[in-house]
């Protein structure tokens, strides 16, 4: 198993609550550091992965473990939005 820099417990939150405070958390880190996130929230197995992959993150692991699902992502460089000059800031 891969380590972790930061981690977040997001047990008992429902969508989309678990994919928000992800993407937040993962703003506030340096590019290349590591969360591990954990929920049991049957949604956040499609929201978390998706929004690493619209955030331009790396979902390094992602594993059923007793009473939930646990996520290793490492920050990515910048943001998607971001990185297109072309989006519009909201």
């Amino acid at each position: 198993m891969k380590m972790a820099d930061v981690e977040l417990d997001l047990r008992g939150l429902r969508c989309p609550l678990p994919a928000l405070k992800t993407e937040k958390r993962l703003a506030s880190l340096e590019p290349g550091r590591r969360l591990q996130v954990r929920s049991d929230d049957p949604l956040a197995t499609i929201d978390i992965p998706h929004a690493c992959q619209m955030g331009g993150h790396r979902l390094l692991e992602s594993s059923a473990e007793s009473g939930g699902h646990r996520f290793l992502i490492e920050r990515g460089a910048s943001p998607a939005a971001e990185d297109d000059p072309g989006q519009p800031k909201l």
